[in-house]
């Protein structure tokens, strides 16, 4: 009991304390944080304390609350008779100079809600003008190096050539072979019910040929090779790599985006028929499995039924497919921002980006293509 009574005792001691004699304000204790709020009141008890002269030399401890207290009562300027210690009068000096601490902004919970939903639905729309200055940009330097054939970057061109075709032919060949199977054995489970088993040849070549091949391989190449772009672009601009080059008069535009860009529209199309011929061939494969139709048989029946037009319309689609993706592989990279934490964002944005681009545009030329009758 004796130890817990010397406790409060001191703890009572340390507690904010004034009086008034002869007109000067004597201040005591501890003006801290802790004190001021368990004593509670205090800059309404200052506010209506009126002294001519202040004397704080009296108190052992002081911290940013308890000097603010004092200099909102003193309305911001210390008095001029002050009686303080040299570092309490610095600190005190300190305090006046920042002054307050800014208040919170007001909550506009309706206001913020609409300026959110109108950056997400405008968000989109501000890329608009990067991105057709860099096809603009794209569109010169091809007409560049048709003036001049002599400035075509060729190690360039193959280099980007050789990452997104020839480093892509595994995955997009065991891809396309099992999305074939798989088709074939759904459709098969259909056609078999209405004895039509010899029209999966009609459904996987047009499928295939037409839709699924180029669809899948833009898709996996957008993951793959895409993303490999921004990546390489945002480390040159982290690295300063690119100012080097500006400094030394070498086009980005031709040394850089150009290459990638042609690498990805030609690859794209020679890796879709690719793709449509191991396709075909797990398809043909599940279908001698499941409906007995031989290899021969589903050969003369393709080259029947299936015209040449389907195998064109799939390569017009992975040309565009391919030059979106690497527009927008390239878009990405070069707004990288110069933090570390932005290359990661740009890429994760520009699989995203580029993925949905070829789905609508796919959508787009599916639409034009139908209402054309073709």
């Amino acid at each position: 009991m004796a130890a817990s009574a010397s406790i409060t005792e001191i703890r009572s001691g340390q507690q904010p304390r004034w009086h008034i004699e002869d007109g000067t304000a004597r201040l005591e204790g501890h003006w801290t944080f802790d004190q001021l709020h368990a004593r509670g009141a205090v800059e309404n008890e200052l506010r209506a304390m009126e002294a001519a002269r202040w004397d704080i030399t009296g108190v052992e401890r002081f911290d940013t609350v308890g000097l603010r207290t004092l200099v909102r009562r003193w309305h911001h300027a210390l008095p001029a008779d002050l009686q303080c210690t040299q570092a309490q009068r610095v600190l005190l000096e300190q305090i006046v100079a920042i002054g307050d601490a800014p208040a919170l902004p007001e909550r506009r919970l309706v206001q913020e809600t609409l300026i959110a939903i109108g950056e997400a639905l405008l968000g989109p729309f501000q890329h608009v003008g990067e991105f057709i200055r860099l096809l603009g940009g794209y569109v010169l330097a091809t007409l560049v190096i048709v003036l001049r054939p002599r400035l075509l970057p060729w190690r360039e061109l193959s280099v980007e050539t050789y990452r997104a075709g020839v480093t892509a032919l595994g995955i997009t060949a065991l891809v396309g072979f099992l999305i074939g199977m798989v088709l074939s054995y759904l459709s098969a489970q259909q056609l078999q019910q209405y004895g039509a088993n010899i029209f999966i040849v009609d459904f996987l070549g047009i499928a295939i040929l037409r839709e699924l091949g180029p669809l899948l391989c833009a898709i996996l190449i957008a993951g793959r090779s895409g993303s490999a772009l921004t990546a390489r672009l945002g480390a040159m601009k982290l690295s300063q790599e690119l100012d080097a080059m500006s400094v030394h008069g070498i086009s980005h535009t031709l040394r850089l985006h150009w290459p990638m860009i042609t690498a990805l529209t030609l690859a794209i199309p020679l890796l879709t028929l690719w793709t449509d011929l191991l396709a075909l061939a797990g398809g043909a494969l599940a279908a001698s499995m499941q409906l007995d139709i031989p290899f021969a048989l589903f050969i003369d029946r393709f080259r029947d039924v299936v015209p040449v037009r389907q195998l064109f319309i799939g390569l017009g689609k992975g040309l565009l497919f391919g030059l979106s993706v690497g527009m927008v592989g390239c878009y990405f990279g070069i707004n990288v921002q110069p933090d570390s934490t932005s290359v990661g964002t740009s890429t994760t944005k520009s699989v995203v980006a580029a993925i949905t681009l070829v789905i609508v545009l796919d959508a787009i030329v599916a639409v034009g293509l139908s209402l054309a009758g073709r």
